[in-house]
This record gives structure tokens, C-alpha cells and sequence, in this order.
């Protein structure tokens, strides 16, 4: 599947909405920090019609190298999860 790039969204957005490339672009990158600092908080993040992000916890676990067969300690992480809103479904 193609991929689409926040500077085609950009674009699609200011042809939409009558604005210039450049005030939506800054829109768009206004967004994604807002998101990444409510996720950074801890906070979920619900959007009507697309889904929610959120951070999940993932706990240390011992995994196995695959090339020797030798355990290995795969450390506690933080991910971003997304789930699809009905409509997207």
C-alpha cells in the first residue's frame, strides 16, 4: 500500500479549507507535538471517527537470541497503541 506523508496531508488539507501550504503544515506539526506531549503524560488520546492512541506498559521478559539459542533479558518499554474506532473497522 502507499504511504502517505504529512506534506501530502498538508497539502490536501490547505486545498480543503482555502489555507497555504505553510500555515497548514504548521497545523499539522502543532498536532503531532500536542499528541506526543499528552502521551509522554500518560494520557489517552481519543479522536471521534479514527480510534485511540495510548501508552502501554510492557513488562521485562526473557526472550531467546535466535541465532544461538542463548536466553537473553529483554528490558521493560513503554509503546504506543492504536485502537480503531468502529467506523474505521
Amino acid at each position: 500500500a502507499p504511504t502517505v506523508t504529512m506534506k501530502q496531508i498538508a497539502a490536501a488539507l490547505a486545498d480543503k479549507h482555502g489555507l497555504t501550504k505553510k500555515d497548514a503544515t504548521a497545523l499539522l506539526d502543532g498536532m503531532v507535538g500536542t499528541f506526543v506531549k499528552h502521551l509522554k503524560k500518560g494520557e489517552r488520546i481519543r479522536i471521534p471517527g479514527l480510534g485511540i492512541l495510548e501508552v502501554r506498559k510492557t513488562k521485562a521478559r526473557t526472550g531467546r537470541n535466535p541465532q544461538t539459542g542463548e536466553p537473553i533479558k529483554i528490558p521493560a518499554k513503554k509503546k504506543v497503541a492504536f485502537r480503531a474506532a468502529k467506523d474505521l473497522k
